[in-house]
């Protein structure tokens, strides 16, 4: 399984919705708060290629992109392959 990371704050509904969708699928993933780290914010705009909305998920080394990109990953079958590396 790949290692997954997710950029959040405590208060991001899309946050939330992408931690569920990891969780429903037994995913184990760091979760970085970027207001809660300092530096987060610009460690993540600069892995993100600049995109500064949480969340930010990665799976390895691969950028996601956000919880609408999660989803869609999954609905097209694309997710779990990408998951297990």
């Amino acid at each position: 399984m790949q290692p997954v990371t997710i950029y959040t704050t405590s208060w991001c509904p899309y946050c939330s919705a992408a931690k569920s969708l990891l969780q429903e699928k037994g995913v184990a993933f760091t979760e970085i708060d970027v207001e809660a780290r300092a530096g987060a914010r610009r460690e993540m705009t600069d892995k993100a290629g600049g995109r500064t909305s949480v969340p930010q998920i990665f799976v390895g080394e691969t950028h996601v992109g956000g919880c609408d990109d999660l989803y869609a990953l999954d609905r097209s079958g694309r997710l779990d392959p990408l998951l297990a590396g």
